[in-house]
């Protein structure tokens, strides 16, 4: 997959003669809705022999639209969304640098410089897709005024439990604690990718080590509570269970803390990039009158996260 950095108006793609079925979003959290767009797009290249194209846009148009200054979390931060397009074949992304020149875009401009200079023959987008200075373009746009040029294709919402599948929906639920019903919306686990730092090593002194992981700072994370989880580490998947939180009953620490500890695994692994792939809540964050009662509780929760997971099979890759 190539991936083709653009900044407008300095730094465009060339034409390209074989041409392109491209799939149009932002796409973050690239769940089923967005799988079912760019899979139209794949589609749409094999049968017309074009180069299946994605085109995104970084940082979210938040950060430039709004003003002032502002916290962006993503479900897919930019790497890991381009790790998911790749196994879903596509074969070119365009990462468009969000800048207060391209927002001041006329949608025409837009459509000339993003899709017509392009050669693209196929361009697929979601039906609340907007474009162009103050979101003035539309599909039916789009649709008038590429008319004979380009095919135009717009996807209708996708839903589950007859609620739109959306990135605002995936971010209500995760502020929830609601990672199984992420889950479902996904098409998969949520993903948090991060490196093992160092802690304070109190989880050792209750016969339950942890993991602590330190992950972007632009990366969304769950509501504070206990999850079971499954962590890539050192090349193998291993269960387990993830508190995130302030630790109240043995520090009340003022940063939050991402800890896993890891089921039948005592290896040293500061230092290691990880991945962890979160499939349910077990419980929310809560203080313990003691050390030997939260020892107990994490007890109890291992025996649930174990329960939970054993009948879930192994991610294929990592």
């Amino acid at each position: 997959m190539k991936v083709h950095d653009i900044q407008y108006p300095t730094q465009m793609p060339s034409h390209c003669d074989q041409g392109y079925s491209l799939a149009i979003g932002f796409f973050d959290g690239l769940h089923r809705g967005h799988q079912q767009l760019i899979q139209e797009a794949v589609s749409q290249a094999k049968r017309s022999k074009t180069r299946a194209a994605v085109m995104t846009f970084d940082p979210h148009p938040s950060v430039v639209l709004s003003g002032k200054k502002t916290d962006i979390h993503y479900i897919t931060p930019l790497k890991q969304k381009l790790e998911l397009l790749r196994d879903m074949d596509v074969d070119d992304v365009f990462v468009v640098r969000f800048t207060s020149d391209f927002a001041r875009l006329s949608p025409e401009t837009f459509m000339d410089e993003f899709i017509l200079k392009l050669n693209v023959h196929h361009v697929i987008a979601g039906f609340d897709f907007s474009f162009g200075a103050f979101g003035k373009g539309d599909m039916e746009h789009m649709t008038s005024y590429l008319a004979g040029q380009v095919q135009v294709m717009t996807i209708p919402k996708f839903t589950l439990e007859e609620d739109k599948v959306s990135s605002t929906r995936i971010r209500k639920e995760l502020t929830e604690g609601n990672v199984d019903n992420v889950r479902d919306l996904l098409g998969r686990p949520f993903q948090l990718d991060g490196i093992v730092v160092h802690g304070d090593k109190r989880g050792r002194t209750i016969q339950f080590p942890t993991a602590n992981i330190a992950t972007d700072e632009e990366q969304y994370i769950p509501a504070n509570g206990v999850y079971a989880v499954r962590m890539f580490v050192q090349n193998k998947w291993v269960d387990g269970v993830c508190n995130v939180g302030y630790k109240p009953t043995v520090q009340d620490i003022k940063k939050l803390s991402i800890e896993v500890h890891l089921f039948d695994f005592d290896h040293d692994i500061y230092g290691e990039q990880v991945r962890v792939l979160w499939y349910a809540p077990i419980r929310k964050e809560q203080k313990f009158p003691s050390l030997d009662a939260l020892k107990q509780q994490i007890q109890r929760d291992k025996e649930q996260a174990i329960a939970l997971l054993g009948s879930l099979s192994l991610p294929e890759r990592p």
